[in-house]
């Protein structure tokens, strides 16, 4: 793909997500309850990489993107309102924890693999997408080798002869006609499945960052074995499944997947970095700490814009959107080293979740928990509905957890609900068809004991 086919291409995908902030703030509003200043933040970031793509090409590539660090407890929206920000706009993401890698040296994981993960994951995607825009033809040529096994040694004039204009209806035209009216289902056709031989699983045994060279081997090794492939009795709607996936891949490019792919997580990509108040704060000398300092200059150079080789080709790192994220209890943003501030130049704090702010989670927004357990009952003929004081009494009971135990934030509802619930769940099948109100003194009557217990509620809630 040239560079003017790439700059096009990057110039569609920006005006079909041509989302003002206002209108991405009021998407995240669907979701997720309150933290209006980080959302805000993330809008305003998106917008800016949108604006990019639209400013002279000697300027698109000098504008870097404006990563964010989101300040807050555990359980206030952080990783969601990335990740709800990421399938509004389509966009590559992932997730990673800072705890988990290490500099080189140390036992853990290199800090690039969290780019080749997203490299794979935005294959995967586009993949997925090519498929679906060639599923019409696939089903086509996929039927035509159905038919081609119903009627063996059909030539290519008798099928000319069959689809000509004006020809008397053929027995291929027949089946064809009978195929599509979905009449053959249950028919059994032979058909010649492809069986991948046995792969040895190769490990390597050593230190960071040969990660996907264990990848690479593995996949190496399985070309030495080729697939092998047996004849087996299918039915036809099976047969046209399995076809048809057939067919699909054949049509699809893979050198214009892996473009696109590049493509999009160069311009579109989003990491999520959790904990990263997990390696801030200055080197000590023994113990676990010892390799905090150095993920953070490791992180560096990929925030900074770098290149990362993946078995895809080299993906460049300098407009992915980094945001990171912790709750910063015993650290501060400014434990980390200063070069890594200066590439998060936008923070945002999240405020702790209110009662009114639970009553809201448990209500408003379209996956609300409510909502959830509303909808799973339902499949066992179960109709449940919750009181507005239940609503209340629910909040407050999360709360008080909250404030006796480890502040969770909005996780503790789903603790709560899922005691509260219990029985209901258990009996489900043996009482239903019925209705079932559940009012506050139901709250009261299934939780007050836990949670005025302070020892049980460590162990249960």
């Amino acid at each position: 793909m040239t560079s003017t086919n790439i700059i096009e291409t990057q110039r569609q995908s920006s005006l079909e997500l041509n989302l003002t902030p206002r209108e991405i703030v009021t998407e995240l509003d669907r979701y997720i309850v309150g933290q209006r200043e980080a959302k805000r933040a993330v809008a305003i970031a998106l917008r800016n990489r949108w604006r990019r793509l639209m400013t002279p090409p000697e300027m698109r590539d000098e504008i870097a993107p404006k990563n964010i660090i989101m300040i807050g407890p555990t359980g206030v929206g952080k990783t969601e309102i990335a990740r709800r920000l990421a399938r509004l706009t389509r966009s590559p993401f992932i997730k990673v924890e800072a705890s988990k890698y290490t500099e080189v040296g140390y036992v853990g994981r290199d800090v690039e693999s969290m780019i080749r993960e997203l490299m794979d994951l935005a294959v995967s995607m586009v993949l997925t997408e090519e498929r679906d825009k060639m599923a019409a033809k696939a089903v086509e040529l996929a039927e035509e080798r159905i038919l081609d096994l119903l009627l063996p040694g059909f030539n290519k004039a008798e099928r000319a002869k069959a689809g000509g204009e004006h020809q008397p209806p053929t027995t291929r035209a027949k089946l064809r006609r009978l195929l599509k009216d979905k009449r053959l289902e249950e028919r059994d056709i032979p058909l010649e499945v492809e069986q991948s031989a046995p792969q040895p699983m190769t490990r390597i045994f050593t230190n960071i960052g040969l990660d996907e060279m264990e990848k690479n081997l593995n996949e190496a090794m399985s070309q030495l074995f080729p697939k092998k492939s047996h004849k087996r009795m299918v039915k036809v709607h099976e047969a046209r499944d399995i076809l048809t996936q057939e067919e699909a891949s054949r049509l699809v490019e893979m050198e214009k997947v892996i473009s696109e792919a590049k493509t999009r997580v160069e311009q579109h990509g989003i990491v999520f970095i959790d904990e990263i108040d997990k390696v801030a704060g200055r080197e000590s000398k023994t113990g676990p700490d010892i390799s905090r300092e150095g993920v953070q200059r490791d992180l560096l150079p990929l925030v900074e814009g770098s290149t990362v080789p993946t078995k895809h080709g080299a993906v460049k790192t300098d407009h992915i959107l980094f945001i990171a994220a912790g709750a910063f209890h015993v650290s501060k943003p400014s434990d980390l080293i200063p070069e890594l501030q200066g590439r998060f130049p936008i923070r945002v704090e999240l405020t702790t979740l209110t009662k009114d702010d639970f009553v809201k989670i448990l209500t408003e927004p379209q996956n609300a928990l409510i909502i959830q357990y509303q909808t799973l009952l339902a499949t066992e003929d179960i109709q449940l509905e919750f009181t507005p004081e239940a609503v209340e009494e629910l909040a407050s009971m999360a709360c008080a957890v909250n404030e006796k135990q480890e502040n969770i934030g909005a996780r503790r509802l789903s603790t709560i609900m899922e005691k509260l619930l219990d029985e209901i769940s258990f009996d489900a099948p043996e009482i239903s068809p019925t209705k079932i109100i559940v009012s506050a003194s139901y709250v009261r009557e299934k939780l007050s004991a836990v949670v005025g217990d302070t020892d049980l509620t460590q162990l249960i809630l």
